[in-house]
């Protein structure tokens, strides 16, 4: 019977078993690790004998890297080219497993003790409860962390760390400090780039005035409806209130019916209530998918004027309309400033490469993810904005998307879109209070203290597990 006392020594027993089936040493120094570990001399051998006890033998993971993920089509293609040099390169084939329910995939495999090699997460939420639970192989183990350092702000470190140690390369990111609008027609209209609240309502305004729609807006998003009316709040408060106060809302220091989150509400709801400002509204925007939304502004004639949305709303526009010129017929402007303390701070999305198992082929694969060259190949692609300093601005295939990434490069207020950061039942009351707001603004009170309730349910559960 093999007894070992706690997870540390099981994981020290998992990595002498790969270390051996990877590099055979000798029988002896073999049984001697595992007795010191906690096993019995039988249950050494008979283990032994299971890992293969001779020499020069080679292990499949030294060949191959299983990534779990939610790309598909044009993403998943890009991906794969990004790989291809490095499967030319080492020999070591690189499988993606695509999955719809990234969370349900990883909750099945981990009960099931088979783990896939890497995983890309969608955010950081789930990267702190992996990391907490042991299930996550430390990046700065074997990343040359000097190296690492000038390559990404501290700020992107900070994201993908937990307790001290790096544990996620964030490394597909998207700005979400975005509007987007066609200059031709802004041209056609006189209208100027807003760059305040006030100059943005009041662009609203005379467009409204002149019996066009300033806006477009959708929010329906299958199982996750509701979620880009949560972007708009994110951006507002972190403009509004600063990095402090959002980390407070975030981690439930502040409640949700703080006056602050009441007025972030509020400065929203200026735009989904505004007069004449989106045609239907309020049906259509809980009724319209949040990429079809962003084609009125670029249809013709123009059906509205300006979209919110982070900059992967590009990819949607030049998918639609396949002739339409960067920073000729689309573009964005800046989230506009609504304090001047606050002016430039951006909410972001990335998604993250996790390691949970410890080969020395998911090593080397993390090594090269993590570089310039290997970024620059989906970068060029489209479609992709890299946190990575080392890489050359000039990659970028347009204008418009070097200016989005230069904005993450150069900002001084970054931070995470708030929902991501938050416990799954908040997340969802969360979106379900944005539809409930856009659909009547007089339940504001209300749908905040909803979000409350779930709020004091999920960070009390989270305070005693």
């Amino acid at each position: 019977m093999m007894l070992l006392p706690d997870r540390g020594q099981r994981d020290e027993l998992d990595r002498l078993v790969m270390n051996y089936s990877r590099h055979p040493f000798g029988r002896r120094e073999f049984l001697q690790r595992a007795l010191m570990l906690g096993l019995t001399f039988s249950s050494a051998s008979a283990l032994l004998v299971a890992c293969g006890d001779n020499t020069g033998s080679s292990s499949a993971s030294d060949h191959t890297v299983d990534v779990l993920n939610v790309w598909s089509g044009e993403e998943q293609a890009s991906f794969r080219a990004v790989v291809e040099p490095f499967t030319s390169r080492t020999k070591i084939a690189v499988n993606l497993e695509v999955t719809r329910d990234l969370d349900s995939a990883l909750t099945t495999s981990l009960k099931g003790n088979s783990p896939p090699d890497i995983a890309i997460l969608p955010n950081p939420g789930k990267l702190q409860q992996l990391a907490s639970q042991n299930n996550l192989i430390r990046l700065d183990t074997f990343l040359d962390m000097k190296q690492f350092r000038k390559d990404y702000a501290r700020a992107w470190i900070e994201l993908g760390s937990y307790k001290g140690g790096l544990y996620a390369l964030l490394f597909k990111a998207a700005n979400k400090a975005t509007v987007w609008y066609n200059p031709q027609q802004f041209r056609a209209l006189n209208a100027t780039i807003p760059h305040t609240w006030p100059e943005l309502i009041a662009l609203s305004d005379s467009i409204a005035s002149s019996n066009k729609y300033p806006w477009s807006m959708g929010v329906a998003s299958a199982t996750t409806t509701g979620w880009p009316a949560s972007d708009w709040i994110a951006e507002i408060y972190l403009n509004q209130f600063g990095p402090d106060m959002y980390d407070q809302w975030v981690a439930h220091k502040i409640p949700w019916t703080h006056k602050s989150l009441k007025q972030a509400f509020e400065l929203f709801g200026q735009i989904v209530g505004g007069k004449h400002y989106i045609a239907g509204a309020p049906q259509t925007i809980l009724n319209t998918d949040y990429r079809e939304a962003c084609f009125a502004p670029f249809s013709t004639p123009p059906q509205a004027y300006m979209y919110y949305l982070g900059d992967f709303t590009a990819g949607f526009i030049t998918s639609q309309f396949p002739g339409a010129k960067a920073g000729v017929d689309f573009d964005f402007f800046p989230f506009p400033t609504l304090n001047p303390h606050y002016q430039g701070a951006i909410t972001v999305g990335v998604d993250m490469v996790i390691a949970m198992k410890d080969t020395q082929a998911v090593r080397e694969l993390i090594k090269y993810l993590a570089t310039a060259q290997a970024q620059t190949i989906w970068v060029k692609r489209g479609g992709f904005t890299s946190l990575n300093k080392s890489l050359d601005l000039k990659a970028y295939p347009n204008a418009v998307a070097r200016a989005s990434a230069s904005m993450l490069v150069e900002a001084d207020t970054i931070k995470f879109g708030a929902g991501d950061l938050m416990p799954p039942l908040v997340q969802q009351a969360f979106w379900k209070g944005m539809l409930a707001f856009i659909e009547d603004q007089k339940q504001l009170d209300t749908v905040l203290q909803q979000i409350e309730d779930a709020a004091q349910q999920a960070y009390t559960a989270d305070n005693t597990s």
